[in-house]
């Protein structure tokens, strides 16, 4: 057998609905860490092992999933063990075949539990619905809902489980709240002694990281299922990286292996690596969505609409009440990079939740010009500081805090300062949180 591509490497121990419905939703505890502060080390546990070997010339000309490596070289993981998988639909191999049903058919392998997230397993639920569980029509496995009375397995869900496994696409915005499930889920395997297997994903926008990094104390200030370690807005990980970092850094202790990408390098986008594209929920619906989500997000905690109700959802700022023309002078007048600026109106329609259903919003349309350059978080906190110099007693900021990540971005907003010099700040806080995560990134750039 060829050398295992898990990669070994010892580690010391260590979306918005949700925000919107967060008084419905239950609480939901940290496995090792206290709410009020961040736990200290602990010195002398040699923490747990996670594991890639480096990818060849070969994968490098076609990027091969996590879930692809581990059926070419990785299956011990899972051979022979009782298996609990933590997916969707966009857990899928190179050539477009399920996780569910590759997993299922594979010999040595006993697939026994299915968990879904937000959105569900076939991921089209809105979002902030609660989801019950059920059983899978196809395989007639046990599929247990994440996203609905609970948020993290609980003991009778993972009863007869050897291993736990989690494959789902990510689109690296701290809000989106499916790397939040994988890290609940990591919690309670550790309190088990579970082993923890990540199948990794590329970032599809990138290794870049932009925006307020969280404050471990503004966890509480939202759900933790849109933000339960501190990480950047826009965090530039992949769901192995981020599990890597949580779990060394603090201090879960759970037997972590992650499977990586091969071929895969950190500063590519997704449709450069000839992978299936598949929705990851209802209204990401385009790479670019992806992309502007990390920062809009942001702005649809206020009484704005950002494109849901559209057909281009995260491509619009407005509201019924905004002066669209007196906006689009205030936007272009910081001259962006990577973005222009377009006068819109529209009116919301379809299914789910959105704000202003049915109401004709004025406001500014954008079109991503140059994705390298464009800064999602940077203009949507320009939008942020504009609109509230222009109707300060409409937009409200409260369930935005969390998103914020500190207790002076917010305040610097309703001051009405320069967004970028708030900006400037965020990324000197970034510039440390980099150095201290670069030992958890597995995809150099090239």
């Amino acid at each position: 057998m060829q050398i295992s591509s898990v990669l070994r490497a010892a580690v010391v121990p260590a979306a918005l609905l949700a925000v919107l419905a967060w008084s419905r939703m239950p609480a939901t505890q940290p496995a090792r860490a206290p709410a009020d502060h961040p736990p200290s080390a602990a010195p002398g546990y040699p923490g747990p092992r996670v594991a890639v070997s480096p990818a060849s010339d070969a994968d490098a000309a076609a990027p091969l999933p996590g879930i692809d490596v581990l059926l070419r070289d990785s299956l011990h993981l899972v051979r022979g063990k009782r298996v609990g998988l933590i997916t969707n639909h966009t857990a899928v191999t190179r050539d477009g075949r399920s996780d569910v049903d590759v997993l299922f058919a594979t010999p040595g392998v006993r697939l026994v539990a299915l968990y879904g997230p937000e959105h569900g397993i076939r991921g089209n639920v809105d979002g902030g619905e609660h989801i019950s569980s059920r059983r899978d029509r196809r395989t007639g496995v046990p599929v247990f809902s994440l996203y609905g009375a609970t948020e993290r397995p609980t003991e009778a869900m993972l009863r007869g489980v050897d291993v736990l496994v989690f494959d789902i696409q990510d689109i690296g915005a701290r809000p989106y709240t499916y790397v939040w499930t994988m890290t609940f889920a990591m919690e309670e395997a550790a309190r088990r002694n579970i082993p923890f297997v990540v199948l990794d994903r590329p970032n599809p926008v990138t290794a870049k990281a932009e925006g307020p990094l969280m404050h471990w104390e503004m966890r509480r200030r939202g759900p933790l299922i849109t933000g339960a370690y501190p990480v950047p807005l826009r965090h530039g990980l992949t769901a192995g990286e981020l599990a890597r970092y949580v779990n060394a850094t603090w201090h879960v202790g759970a037997r972590l292996s992650v499977v990586p990408v091969a071929g895969w390098r950190g500063n590519r986008w997704f449709d450069q690596t000839g992978l299936p594209w598949i929705n990851p929920s209802p209204n990401i619906r385009s790479l670019t969505a992806a992309l502007s989500f990390s920062g809009l997000v942001m702005l649809e905690t206020t009484n704005l609409n950002v494109g849901r109700g559209t057909d281009a959802p995260f491509s619009y700022v407005g509201a019924p009440y905004v002066d669209g023309e007196a906006l689009l002078r205030r936007m272009r007048a910081y001259d962006l990079p990577g973005v222009r600026f377009e006068p819109a109106d529209w009116t919301p329609r379809g299914e789910g939740w959105m704000q202003f259903a049915g109401r004709r919003c004025h406001g500014v349309r954008l079109r991503v010009t140059d994705r390298d350059a464009y800064r999602p978080v940077l203009t949507a906190l320009a939008f942020l500081v504009e609109l509230r110099k222009m109707y300060p007693n409409q937009l409200g900021m409260g369930p935005m805090l969390q998103m914020l990540g500190s207790e002076w971005a917010p305040a610097a907003v309703r001051r009405g300062d320069d967004p970028r010099a708030i900006y400037a700040r965020w990324e000197r806080e970034n510039a440390e949180w980099e150095r201290s995560v670069a030992r958890y990134r597995l995809y150099p750039a090239e």
